[in-house]
């Protein structure tokens, strides 16, 4: 039991010690404020449509509008698939920086 207690604190305390993210400084230029704007601003609109597709599928299944909830369904998918889309490509850009450096 002790064990536990002291994983879950250490968990707590940080998981990674003594470490502070940091972007290259390569990515601090205008182009990487360009690119994170963009992944922000995408992934912004990827919540907002997952939330109006919540909203679609409430009001469609409280209503008699079966059409509007199926619609809503799609929504969600899409942006969660979005969502996915930009953290896989996010990911990318940064393989592929890492591989450049020696």
């Amino acid at each position: 039991m002790s064990h536990m207690l002291e994983a879950f604190n250490s968990l707590a305390a940080g998981p990674i010690p003594d470490y502070t993210p940091t972007v290259p400084k390569t990515l601090k230029t205008p182009t990487g404020k360009v690119l994170g704007w963009t992944a922000g601003i995408g992934l912004a609109m990827a919540v907002l449509g997952g939330l109006s597709g919540w909203a679609c599928v409430a009001i469609g299944h409280n209503s008699e509008r079966g059409g509007l909830a199926a619609r809503g369904k799609q929504a969600i998918v899409w942006s969660l698939v979005s969502g996915m889309g930009i953290g896989v490509t996010s990911g990318l850009v940064m393989a592929f920086y890492n591989m450049t450096q020696g």
